[in-house]
């Protein structure tokens, strides 16, 4: 009976290839259910061989550790050298996304308060 490995909805695309990758070189007997047309099914890795679950977990935990120390060591290396990602490259790169953030939640805000402005007076 199949058993589901790994959900698929938190993973990025890149770390998704590696993984099925990872389970290809293993020998793993695999399949994958995608997220459907509207995106609200649950994508997920899944094992067809129910015995082999516990070495596929072992693998997947031994890939997502070396992953995390890599990813770390990207950051670390993009920080020290000034080119990481920051808030005001964020916000520089879509300055009217911000207007419009903060106008939807300036209107929020009024539509929440305003009833209780008016029992003052």
């Amino acid at each position: 009976m199949s058993v589901r490995l790994l959900n698929l909805r938190p993973v990025p695309e890149d770390e998704a290839e590696e993984i099925r990758q990872l389970l290809t070189e293993k020998g793993f007997d695999f399949y994958e259910t995608p997220a459907g047309r509207w995106g609200i099914s649950s994508p997920g890795l899944w094992l067809r061989d129910q015995d082999r679950l516990s070495e596929a977990k072992a693998a997947l935990e031994s890939y997502q550790q070396e992953r995390c120390q890599r990813v770390r060591a990207e950051y670390e290396e993009l920080r020290q050298s000034g080119l990481h990602r920051t808030w005001a490259d964020v916000i520089f790169e879509s300055p009217l996304r911000l207007i419009f953030y903060v106008l939807v939640i300036g209107f929020i805000l009024y539509l929440s308060i305003i009833p209780f402005l008016g029992f003052g007076g």
